[in-house]
């Protein structure tokens, strides 16, 4: 990682690009509907690999069995081990 310094002692680094991926997640007791941000060099998996024990969301719908909303948030994040999967939506094939 490259990183400059200012004469004050501040510390930058380069800017990484992400892309939002939308995604459902399927928990241990309810839905979630939200996106997912991943590197543009990254594919989701390999994010998600990556991930420490959270997963940062963003613009998050929490749906019950049914699939009515429940909540409304602008910012989740998600413990790793209630995740029994994850879909892209857009990889969501229509029967």
């Amino acid at each position: 990682m490259i990183t400059q310094f200012e004469e004050k002692g501040k510390i930058f680094t380069p800017k990484i690009t992400k892309d939002q991926r939308q995604v459902l997640i399927q928990t241990t007791s309810q839905k979630i509907r939200g996106y997912f941000h991943v590197q543009t060099d990254l594919r989701l998996l390999d994010e998600l690999n990556e991930s420490n024990h959270f997963l940062a969301l963003t613009d998050v719908e929490i749906l019950d069995g049914n699939e009515i909303i429940l909540h409304k948030s602008n910012f989740l994040a998600i413990n790793t081990d209630q995740i029994i999967w994850i879909l892209p939506t857009d990889e969501i094939v229509e029967k």
